[in-house]
């Protein structure tokens, strides 16, 4: 990843009468503008994602989605979908005046990358996607039902305990009820619990000090409160729908670029797959290129992922 860098620009952007966003502009004033769209939902950014992108070369622009990061109103699920979201990309675009850009994303930043560009084709250079996300039933059923928790047991153990046995067949509903309970101690108790079992599971060697990141209550109550509001939601789209034919059909001239980790469990391999064979209907050539990283699991920070997602970018940055 390239060396650390400030933003030369911050600022806010108003897209309803409930949300403002933060948003922040970083490297080259004049060169190939990329919008990175952060993970979660809820997840907001972090000062190292500028380092994926050459700043000599790239505008790099990051912004905190709604409820997200320094975004306010913190933790708010009202008027936050998708479609929100989607429309937010848009309204800072041409807050920027871009024409077009490139567009990047992991996991839950891949799944809003795919939708914005299904809305907006003739928007996007390319797209360089993480830890492919589609929100389907089946993929949060793996991870927050029945799937991941046969690898990680002891982690699993820690995430159901707050719920009570009999509520425990469908959790992330359980969960909601919890994450939006009136009772303060609850909520952040819910909170903290649902985010570790994330932060547990997301590298290949767990990192202690990524789990603490859960203790974090503030970063927590949002992390969970809207994560668990997009999928009891199912994403506020078809099951399926960013897979469907007919919206891949609209963005497979795009170049694009997926990392995915071999062991991720979080967003297992079978989506990217999936994705990857979506794209193969064709009678034109094929854009998408699909890495496979061996020794890899969900996080954008294992060495394996981050060095091919930077060599993605390399590769886009004269495009």
């Amino acid at each position: 990843m390239y060396p650390p860098i400030e933003p030369y620009h911050t600022g806010t952007l108003k897209v309803s009468d409930i949300h403002i966003l933060y948003y922040e502009i970083s490297g080259n004033k004049d060169g190939s503008p990329v919008v990175f769209l952060h993970g979660g939902p809820g997840g907001g950014t972090d000062p190292t994602d500028r380092s994926f992108f050459n700043p000599q070369k790239y505008k790099i622009i990051l912004f905190d989605q709604r409820g997200a990061g320094k975004s306010t109103p913190s933790a708010c699920t009202d008027e936050n979908t998708t479609w929100d979201l989607v429309k937010d990309i848009e309204k800072l675009r041409v807050l920027l005046e871009i024409e077009k850009w490139h567009v990047f994303g992991g996991s839950w930043g891949s799944t809003l990358s795919l939708a914005y560009t299904q809305a907006h084709p003739d928007r996007v250079k390319s797209l360089v996607l993480r830890g492919i996300f589609t929100l389907r039933k089946s993929e949060l059923k793996f991870f927050y039902q029945d799937g991941a928790s046969h690898l990680f047991p002891e982690a699993w153990a820690e995430y159901v305990a707050p719920i009570p046995e009999a509520e425990r067949h469908d959790l992330i509903l359980a969960y909601h009820a919890q994450l939006n309970s009136i009772d303060d101690q609850t909520r952040i108790a819910a909170a903290k619990a649902w985010s570790k079992w994330e932060m547990s599971t997301s590298r290949l060697y767990v990192d202690p000090a990524h789990v603490a990141h859960a203790d974090d209550s503030e970063f927590a109550n949002a992390f969970a409160r809207i994560e668990n509001h997009y999928f009891v939601n199912d994403g506020f789209m078809r099951d399926g729908q960013l897979l469907e034919i007919q919206e891949i059909d609209k963005i497979r001239h795009i170049p694009t670029v997926v990392v995915q980790g071999r062991y991720d469990v979080v967003c297992p391999a079978t989506t990217a797959y999936a994705l990857k064979k979506a794209c193969l209907f064709s009678l034109i050539f094929p854009e998408l290129t699909l890495h496979v990283v061996p020794d890899a699991g969900h996080s954008s920070r294992e060495p394996g992922i981050s060095k091919l997602l930077v060599e993605a970018t390399d590769q886009f940055a004269d495009l």
